[in-house]
């Protein structure tokens, strides 16, 4: 599947970030000592645990129980997974240099190792276009999580229908979200399996929050934009990206969890789990603060111009 092999291409992007890092030398140490370049290899790094740990939980899921309903994680694996490798692909082509961009049998001419990062970025280019790209991923993972508020007070929050219809379902909307909307808000102990390392259980209770939080926002923006949320598709994206991220962490615990009663070094795999969570939760911070703080429609209202051709003088200039 396209998740697997995502993993498949961070791992050997990582393979090949390690080796390079040690071996290639610049100002009198190996490149991989030059914050900048051991920057990139932490990321690196950090994306193929999380991958390995989203497509192994989802995978458990679905051989415990054959008919589990798997759509948002399979969904999150994809669009999680294709972008990250990606963004691998692109850290380990810049540690490479102009080597990066050498095919393997220049490589090989010139005695050095064949490291087909070229070949690889041809290929996996694709990964976040076929079999659903990225956008559309994004709206999927979307249009699931608002399908259960939709049922509940889609009709009351729809300007086109009668109002009669619409006071009827606001009536069993408000019954519903009176028990619901403060559920979100009441700080809950922590939601961690029972048998889960201390650790790991500070970031998965972390997640559970932050998950609530995310409901919470979600549901404003649906009381605030109606049933012409749908086409806020970069507001949605924004918050499908925080979803996706709050799996990865979650699933990164769950896997870590599993590596700890394998026998693996508890300093190794916490470094991992910490480094990745705190990559996340930028990401995750910057997407909250995108929902509110944002130049989403000037953006799309430039963009129509330039479709328009008002902004033709632009393109002038090319030889």
């Amino acid at each position: 599947s396209i998740p697997a092999s995502s993993i498949g291409v961070a791992k050997r992007s990582l393979a090949i970030a390690r080796e390079w890092g040690a071996e290639r030398v610049q100002w009198g140490v190996p490149v991989g000592q030059h914050a900048a370049i051991a920057e990139k290899i932490r990321r690196i790094a950090a994306h193929a645990f999380a991958m390995e740990a989203m497509l192994i939980v989802t995978s458990r899921i679905v051989d415990r129980d054959k008919k589990a309903d798997i759509r948002l994680e399979a969904s999150m694996c994809k669009l999680w997974g294709t972008e990250k490798a990606w963004l691998c692909l692109d850290d380990v082509m810049q540690i490479r240099g102009g080597r990066g961009y050498e095919d393997v049998s220049s490589l090989k001419a010139r005695g050095e190792k064949p490291h087909p990062v070229e070949r690889l970025m041809r290929d996996n280019r694709v990964t976040t276009i076929f079999e659903g790209s990225s956008e559309i991923m994004r709206l999927f993972i979307m249009r699931e999580a608002l399908d259960p508020h939709l049922k509940i007070a889609g009709v009351a929050l729809n300007s086109e229908r009668p109002w009669g219809e619409r006071l009827k379902s606001a009536w069993a909307a408000a019954k519903f979200y009176t028990l619901w909307y403060p559920a979100q808000w009441l700080p809950f102990n922590g939601s961690a399996p029972a048998d889960m390392h201390p650790h790991l259980a500070k970031h998965f209770n972390r997640v559970a929050a932050l998950s609530r939080k995310l409901a919470r926002t979600l549901f404003h923006q649906m009381v605030k934009f109606g049933v012409k949320l749908e086409k806020r598709q970069v507001l949605l994206g924004r918050l499908a990206d925080i979803g996706a991220d709050l799996f990865a962490i979650a699933a990164s615990c769950v896997f870590a969890q599993k590596l700890l009663r394998d026998g693996e070094p508890e300093a190794k795999i916490f470094a991992l789990v910490d480094d990745f969570a705190a990559q996340a939760h930028l990401r995750i911070a910057q997407n909250f603060t995108g929902v509110g703080n944002n130049s989403d429609q000037h953006g799309y209202d430039l963009a129509q111009e330039i479709i328009a051709g008002e902004h033709m003088w632009l393109e002038r200039g090319i030889l």
